[in-house]
């Protein structure tokens, strides 16, 4: 059998009056029965022991006061207590069928509310986390703050749950706990209209294990359409936290920038023909006047004396020829 503090407490208080009203009434019965004993000293022992008998009940008394006033207060200081989960009862929802003269059975519809699915990572960035680090399961955010600007602590500047155009750039400021640097975080922005992603982020943690910290986001000034938008926090793959912020009004329209476009001037192409109408003068043609070779002459032959050597014979060397001279006619 369990009890909670206070349960305990109110059966101590039932037993200590329960003892109190029995310590008195059999202190008072053995009074009243002593006077009727003959000897002294066993009539002095029983009043003795009934008055023992009724300053126990007194002494009872006052522990059930002090329990009733003091005992759980005092135990909800050493025990804080649990909070209590309270069961909500389930509701059933029954159309309500109401009959016209016209006998048109016009049913009630009753709005059924809507089921919140706890948010999950996309498969497009669930595919870019390529870190070896196990997160730590046990991490903890808290819910998020939203502002257009924040300070050197990562703390909000006015923070606020509805923003007004123009809006350029804001911040989802929160804390956390028990993370492991190194380890894949994600910050994801949807606006819950057409559950368009407009920004997000998934990186290794550069932070510290417990601190501040803060997401932002910067798209296109257009992109910020009035609307509801949502911030979910991943540590890994496992959802953290979300917070939710309005825009207000209609976003500014930018200006296309027109590019100049370039001009090609084209330069006409002169291309002048020379035609010479000079005639040209024939070749002169050579005239080639033979030339006589040189006959060879004969050296004489000397004759020696029987009794020397004879020596040989000398060969006349050619004469050089000359190249017959060109000789230019003209036409």
């Amino acid at each position: 059998m369990s009890l909670d503090i206070r349960s305990a407490v109110q059966t101590a208080l039932v037993l200590l009056v329960l003892g109190l009203i029995l310590s008195f009434w059999l202190g008072v019965r053995t009074i009243k029965g002593a006077r009727r004993l003959t000897y002294f000293r066993i009539r002095r022992a029983r009043v003795a022991r009934g008055w023992r008998l009724i300053f126990l009940a007194l002494a009872l008394g006052g522990m059930a006061f002090l329990t009733n006033r003091y005992a759980e207060p005092t135990l909800y200081r050493v025990f804080p207590p649990s909070p209590t989960v309270t069961l909500t009862p389930t509701i059933t929802l029954t159309p309500t069928i109401t009959l016209t003269p016209t006998i048109t059975l016009t049913p009630t519809i009753t709005d059924t509310p809507s089921i919140t699915p706890t948010p999950f990572l996309p498969e497009d960035i669930a595919t870019q986390i390529q870190n070896t680090i196990t997160p730590n399961p046990g991490a903890v955010f808290s819910p998020l703050q939203f502002a257009r600007a924040v300070d050197d602590t990562f703390q909000p500047v006015n923070p606020q749950v509805e923003f007004q155009q123009p809006i350029k750039t804001l911040y989802g400021t929160f804390s956390y706990d028990q993370m492991v640097p190194g380890s894949q975080w994600t910050a994801i922005w949807y606006r819950l209209s057409d559950g368009q992603r407009i920004c997000y982020e998934t990186k290794p943690w550069d932070g510290g294990t417990g601190g501040f910290g803060y997401t932002d986001c910067s798209p296109q000034p257009e992109d910020w359409q009035a609307g509801e938008y949502e911030v979910q926090i991943f540590v890994g793959s496992q959802w953290k936290t979300s917070g939710r912020f309005t825009v207000i009004g209609n976003p500014p329209t930018s200006t296309p920038t027109r590019s100049p476009t370039p001009t090609v001037s084209a330069t006409p192409t002169i291309t002048l023909t020379l035609t010479s109408t000079r005639t040209p003068l024939p070749s002169p043609t050579p005239t080639v006047t033979p030339t006589p070779r040189p006959s060879l002459t004969p050296t004489a032959t000397r004759t020696l004396p029987p009794t020397s050597t004879p020596r040989p014979t000398l060969t006349p060397r050619p004469t050089d020829t000359r190249w017959p001279t060109a000789t230019f006619v003209s036409p």
